[in-house]
């Protein structure tokens, strides 16, 4: 009984010391927003005392004109503010405007709560829960749907006239057409700059993969000014490789290995994989295409292959894009002999859309992506590794049509 009680007392001072707390910020809050309020009347009273009077009008001067409060939401929740006057009526505060009933700091909390993964009903309960009122449904999706313009500017953007390298990829998400769910794939490009530093370059969804598909994406990059791909890594799309060639004949199309590798140990017993990628390390590694053609030929001859006949017809089918990257020295080899980058970047937006079970439109998968995006762009933006080796080889391989830095 003694411990109960102790118990309630600690959880009744805990609840003071919260509302004492919550009080305090409030009132901080109110103070330095009404001196700022106070500062911006001053400067503009000032400013329209400096105008010259309209020829013809004996005006008097404008001046204060008393104050009119308003409830606004902030951080730390709803505080009432006085807002001053002017006798003109033209006075509009810049820090909070007319129609304005919560300040810009409260909205990007919002956002960043959906770029999260958080769903519209989850952030309106964490809001009721830590500021103590209800915000609606409708609030938060209106503070969110205003990033769609920002959205439709940044998948509009002009780009680089050239990248060195581009990572292609698609992932799939849920998304509510004609009263029905499909399963779209949303196609994602990741470029690396001429100074090593990443960027994505834009989002494109689609309910099919194929060749239109990815003409359409890669005309798209034309029209937004990319002239030339060095290198285009992709995980063995069907239709992509010949899309790429079509629209940029000069890019050099290179299959992610690590995705062959896969494929080929999905065929594979698990006591035998062990084996089967020993034998396959001895055609990626190889000194140059010459060594890998005999590399897979003697895995062609083996008990392995015949035990495993899938898995030497997928390596012959995609040749063509699995030798490039052999012409490079290993920093080079090293960065497009994987999509791991993009897949990596894949992982973060998997784990945005994971708590949806389907979207709207492609519009709404389209602003939670671009937001989860945003949210982690410190990590994916940084610069490759080792990119001043793979920068000079670059140089060499393609001479002038390689962007310097």
């Amino acid at each position: 009984m003694f411990q109960s009680r102790a118990a309630s007392r600690r959880a009744l001072f805990t609840r003071s010391a919260r509302r004492t707390k919550e009080g305090i910020l409030s009132e901080l809050t109110k103070a330095l927003a009404e001196r700022a309020l106070t500062t911006e009347m001053e400067e503009h009273l000032g400013e329209e005392r400096a105008a010259e009077a309209p020829e013809g009008q004996n005006q008097g001067p404008n001046r204060r004109n008393g104050s009119s409060r308003k409830t606004v939401t902030t951080d730390s929740g709803k505080v009432v503010l006085d807002i001053p006057r002017d006798r003109n009526g033209t006075f509009d505060p810049l820090l909070i405007a007319k129609y304005q009933r919560r300040f810009p700091e409260f909205d990007r909390k919002i956002v960043s709560m959906y770029a999260r993964g958080m769903t519209t009903r989850e952030i309106q309960g964490h809001i009721e829960e830590i500021y103590g009122f209800e915000a609606s449904p409708s609030l938060v999706s209106a503070i969110t749907e205003a990033v769609m313009e920002e959205v439709t500017a940044w998948q509009n953007r002009p780009l680089e006239p050239c990248y060195p390298v581009v990572f292609m990829d698609a992932i799939r998400v849920n998304i509510r057409s004609d009263g029905t769910v499909s399963n779209k794939a949303v196609f994602v490009a990741l470029a690396i700059l001429p100074d090593g530093t990443r960027d994505v370059l834009g989002l494109w969804f689609q309910a099919n993969e194929g060749a239109k598909f990815w003409a359409k994406v890669l005309n798209d990059l034309r029209n937004r000014g990319v002239q030339d791909i060095l290198i285009a890594v992709v995980d063995g799309l069907k239709g992509f490789p010949q899309a790429i060639e079509a629209a940029f004949p000069q890019a050099q199309v290179q299959t992610c290995i690590v995705h062959l590798l896969r494929h080929s140990m999905s065929f594979a017993s698990y006591k035998d994989r062990k084996a089967v990628a020993t034998a396959l390390k001895a055609v990626y590694t190889a000194v140059d295409a010459e060594a890998a053609e005999a590399a897979l030929a003697e895995f062609e001859d083996s008990d392995l292959a015949a035990q495993y006949p899938a898995i030497a017809p997928s390596w012959r089918r995609a040749w063509n894009e699995v030798v490039p990257f052999l012409d490079y020295p290993p920093a080079v080899r090293r960065l497009i002999y994987t999509t791991n980058a993009i897949e990596a970047l894949n992982s973060k937006i998997r784990r945005a859309v994971r708590t949806r079970g389907h979207f709207p439109s492609d519009e709404a998968a389209a602003k939670l992506i671009y937001l989860a995006l945003n949210a982690t762009s410190v990590e994916w933006k940084r610069s490759v590794r080792e990119w001043h080796a793979v920068k000079s080889q670059l140089a060499i391989m393609f001479e002038d049509r390689f962007p310097l830095a």
